[in-house]
């Protein structure tokens, strides 16, 4: 039986890149990612580097899985929206998004959810302040918090616009 280990942690949503490094620096001591949930990593032990870590926000339909699957990727899991993936290192360079169309369009995908929520949970704050709810200010206090989360993921895909605009 292989060696386990699991870590609770948390992530903002706008550190998505943060969390990435991390999981990279996992499989660098010999703690691959092998499962996901929520807030809790778990990872086993492995080679130093055996393994590069990918993560993305995205519905993980069959389609997409079975090319990472031909692509010698493993799908380790998924935590509402973002997909968590392996890969042997040995295998070459892995990249989900590999160049900065692709990137902004990933950064778009989180602008959206971002988006709905955010608006969703002001509607909701008001109408129950409106109407005499106590805990209405809950939602416009986590409204503020995805609205901040927007701000943080647009900044960055309008950097690599920017860039995009440099290479043209």
């Amino acid at each position: 039986m292989s060696e386990k280990r699991t870590v609770v942690k948390w992530w903002w949503v706008w550190d998505f890149d943060k969390e990435e490094e991390w999981l990279n620096e996992m499989a660098l001591q010999g703690w691959a990612l092998c499962a996901v949930n929520w807030i809790r990593y778990t990872f086993e032990k492995t080679e130093p580097g055996e393994y590069t870590v990918r993560t993305e926000m995205r519905v993980p339909d069959a389609d997409y899985v079975g090319f990472l699957n031909e692509t010698g990727a493993e799908f380790v899991g998924r935590c509402f929206q973002w997909i968590y993936v392996r890969k042997k290192t040995e295998d070459g360079p892995f990249e989900l998004l590999s160049d900065i169309d692709s990137r902004i369009a990933h950064l778009e995908r989180i602008c959206r959810i971002l988006s709905v929520f955010g608006f969703a949970n002001l509607a909701i704050g008001i109408a129950n302040s409106v109407n005499g709810f106590r805990f209405g200010w809950i939602n416009v206090a986590c409204a503020t918090l995805l609205m901040y989360a927007l701000g943080r993921i647009q900044g960055k895909k309008e950097a690599l616009e920017r860039e995009r605009l440099v290479h043209e």
